[in-house]
């Protein structure tokens, strides 16, 4: 059975559109877009023979015809323990336990340094088959670094809108692999106004991460490599880091698939995580909200790559955090920056917005059975916090 793909469709209005169509929103309410595709149970056994990359679980994946061709090998990442019993593994007999443990998933050890190149990979092979005369995207600087190389990979004319201010180290990486940059005076939330008004230029193809769908189906390989190194089960706590929420969205889908496909029992919690000086989502949730009444204040946090004031992808977000029986967590810079320098001192260096996780976890009560938290981005992207 081949994974069957039809359409975007608005969950709002409920609308569709030919994937094959530049259209990057919803037309009535400009919404992002969610696919309609239905996926196919992977083989467990099967992908001990299988490519090194996130493409092995290509059952699970809406058919895109340059995909392998145009992949770096991005996925596979290793899953380390981080705390638990000393005889525990990340896969170990103890996951289970009263006691619990936490491991971290290393999704900086990818091409570009970030879990970004899940989604960006797919993105771009989609992009690849549609011809568009321009690839656009708008990004606090990972998911950009991401976009240009993969474009570059396939051969395309990419654009990266940025808020000033970003690294200088991946503005450096953007430019090597090509792509122009546009540099948008003011924050994160004006590069993407910016950028949404450039992408309803004719000929051009908005690579967004937030409102295309194609990336969600990419960073949920974060959860499918989780249940193959797990042996067929996943952990009992899945910890994410949200701004725009594609990581965690992209986690609920594959949980969704795996249970729905009879592949695991149960479903883990799913953790959310923002920094306090910009946590809309966390405000919403524990106000019992199901969408932003209104934009957070855009202040200053170490972990860029999250501060977002308006997720649009808010009702989505919190809806899946609430079905999973998860809550959501907010870090102080305080502990934002405690957690980039206690990795550092086990060997592990990762940039700011990476290490939230890791504060939450250590700051909130421990819980049972085995966490899983994302190590995002490398360190050497932005170097060590002040």
């Amino acid at each position: 059975m081949l994974p069957l793909m039809t359409a975007y469709a608005c969950p709002r209005c409920r609308i569709q559109s030919p994937v094959d169509a530049l259209t990057w929103c919803c037309p009535r309410c400009r919404g992002p877009w969610d696919l309609a595709f239905e996926s196919a149970p992977v083989s467990l056994p099967s992908l001990a023979s299988r490519v090194n990359s996130l493409w092995r679980y290509t059952e699970a994946l809406p058919p895109l015809p340059y995909g392998p061709e145009l992949s770096l090998g991005e996925g596979r990442t290793p899953l380390v323990r981080l705390t638990g019993p000393a005889d525990d593994s990340a896969a170990g007999p103890a996951a289970g336990s009263a006691t619990g443990s936490v491991s971290a998933k290393l999704d900086f050890l990818m091409p570009t340094l970030s879990f970004k190149d899940r989604g960006a990979v797919m993105l771009a092979a989609h992009a690849r088959r549609l011809e568009p005369r321009t690839v656009l995207a708008d990004s606090s600087g990972n998911a950009g670094t991401a976009i240009a190389a993969y474009g570059a990979r396939a051969g395309l004319d990419c654009v990266v809108y940025v808020p000033e201010g970003t690294s200088p180290k991946k503005l450096e990486q953007i430019r090597a692999h090509g792509a122009r940059i546009v540099e948008v005076p003011g924050d994160r939330e004006a590069t993407a106004r910016a950028a949404r008004e450039a992408a309803d230029e004719p000929g051009v193809f908005y690579a967004s991460h937030v409102y295309n769908p194609y990336f969600l189906h990419g960073t949920k390989t974060y959860v499918y490599e989780l249940w193959e190194e797990l042996g067929g089960r996943l952990p009992d706590t899945l910890v994410v880091p949200v701004g725009n929420g594609t990581l965690l969205l992209g986690a609920a889908l594959a949980v969704e698939e795996l249970y729905g496909h009879g592949l695991v029992e149960r479903r883990p919690a799913l953790v959310a995580v923002q920094a306090e000086a910009v946590s809309p989502l966390a405000a919403a949730f524990h106000a019992g909200a199901e969408d932003l009444a209104e934009p957070a204040v855009a202040r200053p946090t170490l972990a860029e790559g999250i501060a977002i004031p308006a997720p649009p992808r808010a009702r989505q977000i919190l809806r899946a955090v609430r079905a999973s029986g998860g809550t959501f967590l907010t870090v102080t810079e305080d502990r934002i920056r405690a957690a980039q320098r206690d990795l550092a001192r086990r060997g592990l260096f990762v940039e700011a917005t990476g290490t939230a996780c890791w504060a939450a976890v250590n700051a909130a009560p421990p819980r049972p059975g085995l966490t899983v938290v994302p190590l995002c981005g490398a360190g050497a992207k932005t170097g060590l916090v002040p």
